[in-house]
């Protein structure tokens, strides 16, 4: 087994060669990126990014074929002729990245880099979520055939507040030109600056060794990560994963929930199993509105909004006893009250018997597209409401994870702004 791994003493973040788009070679820097890969809406939004722009990075993380392997072999043909052709290529020189997103009030700024890989274990990286096993392998063959990390984990840590260490370094590189801006049709712009001298990176480097990083967005490309270090036994590239640190002190994240698409099952048959176990009631009004009333409901306990079928159902007030009976004991009563706790171990194991495979789950991140696919299938879309960030961290500190799926942090860096080849060094 390999067991090699960072610094004892925290992150440990390195420069490399990052793969960009020529600008002169594809229409805009806007059409040829994507959100990351699992937040892209298929078929529809699947469709809107590859018609962007040919060479749009979605054709990269989101290969289309008949078999995983024909896609993976496809991605892995085309990250190959966009490199010959110049579409893409690679920096001069090792850099640390800084990179900015920016949309009204909002603001994030971090710092992308090689980031040395650790097992939850060690303390270093800590991971809050489950993962599906398909996906992991999905993601290690598209890698695996690639040869490249296509898109950056979301990473988040905590400094005292005060600038220095790699806020220094942020803030002085942010006055510099960028190496590039965009505005994606979102409504974020985008700046990406280069951190190349050495005083500067070295400054980052032993500011971050002092931290531990919580995976915000990204579990099943670090759990990716750590499995194709396995798969190397000799010290390498492989020890290491493009990731984009961001210090929620000074730019906190905005948490939000991702959704459940129950296949198959109608909201009429949803609601009949809720009978004397849920209190249920019908919200009236917009989406907006609902999502209000799930709000306040889930101040007082748990709580999700069942869509589908053309009204909102708030079903709140859990019985007791299926609690009791179908909630794990062992674990913290955080993890026990969290809505996916309850969502999983209650309604989808027990109540409506759904087993968690994509064949009859799909786990949805916008809330109209949720409800939109549910009316249109005839599915039911379960609404959840957004965790705290600090219930989330807190449990990862105790080595709790939390059920597959039950946050998402944003704003996520945009994919194709900087890739990372494993075979560049």
């Amino acid at each position: 087994m390999n067991t090699r791994g960072p610094a004892d003493e925290g992150l440990r973040l390195i420069p490399f060669r990052g793969l960009r788009y020529v600008p002169e070679r594809v229409g805009s820097l806007a059409a040829v990126t994507s959100p990351p890969y699992d937040v892209v809406v298929r078929p529809d939004g699947l469709h809107h990014l590859e018609s962007a722009d040919p060479h749009n990075i979605v054709r990269l993380i989101l290969p289309q074929a008949d078999t995983a392997a024909a896609r993976h072999e496809q991605a892995a043909a085309t990250l190959n002729r966009w490199l010959a052709e110049g579409v893409l290529a690679p920096d001069a020189e090792p850099a640390l990245y800084v990179y900015e997103q920016r949309n009204g009030e909002i603001l994030q700024r971090g710092v992308v880099g090689a980031l040395a890989l650790s097992g939850p274990a060690d303390g270093i990286v800590l991971p809050h979520e489950d993962v599906m096993a398909h996906v992991v392998e999905d993601r290690a063959d598209l890698m695996r055939t690639t040869g490249a990390h296509l898109e950056p984990l979301l990473l988040t840590y905590r400094s005292d507040g005060n600038a220095t260490g790699a806020t220094a370094v942020i803030e002085r590189t942010i006055q510099r030109p960028p190496l590039l801006a965009t505005t994606t049709e979102d409504g974020y712009s985008h700046r990406l600056w280069a951190v190349t001298d050495p005083t500067d990176r070295a400054e980052i480097e032993t500011d971050l060794a002092g931290h531990q990083a919580l995976i915000a967005d990204g579990h099943h490309r670090w759990a990716t990560y750590l499995r194709l270090q396995q798969e190397h036994s000799a010290p390498g590239p492989w020890d290491f994963g493009l990731v984009l640190l961001v210090d929620t002190v000074r730019y906190p994240l905005r948490v939000r929930s991702i959704h459940r698409l129950l296949h198959g099952l109608p909201v009429v048959d949803a609601l009949a199993a809720l009978d004397g176990l849920f209190r249920v009631r019908i919200i009236e009004g917009s989406l907006a509105q609902a999502l209000d009333a799930l709000a306040d409901a889930a101040a007082e306990g748990n709580a999700f909004l069942l869509a589908g079928d053309g009204a909102f159902h708030l079903a709140d007030r859990p019985s007791e006893p299926l609690l009791a009976r179908t909630v794990p004991v062992d674990r913290p009563a955080a993890w026990r009250t969290l809505d996916a706790t309850v969502l999983h171990s209650a309604l989808l194991d027990h109540v409506w018997q759904i087993p968690d495979d994509p064949a009859h789950i799909a786990y949805i991140h916008d809330t109209e597209a949720a409800v939109e696919q549910a009316e249109r299938h005839g599915s039911t879309a379960v609404l959840m409401h957004p965790v705290r960030e600090e219930v989330v961290r807190d449990l990862a500190r105790q080595g709790v994870t939390m059920p597959r799926k039950s946050t998402s942090f944003g704003p996520k860096p945009a994919t194709g702004l900087v890739l990372r080849s494993l075979t560049l060094g």
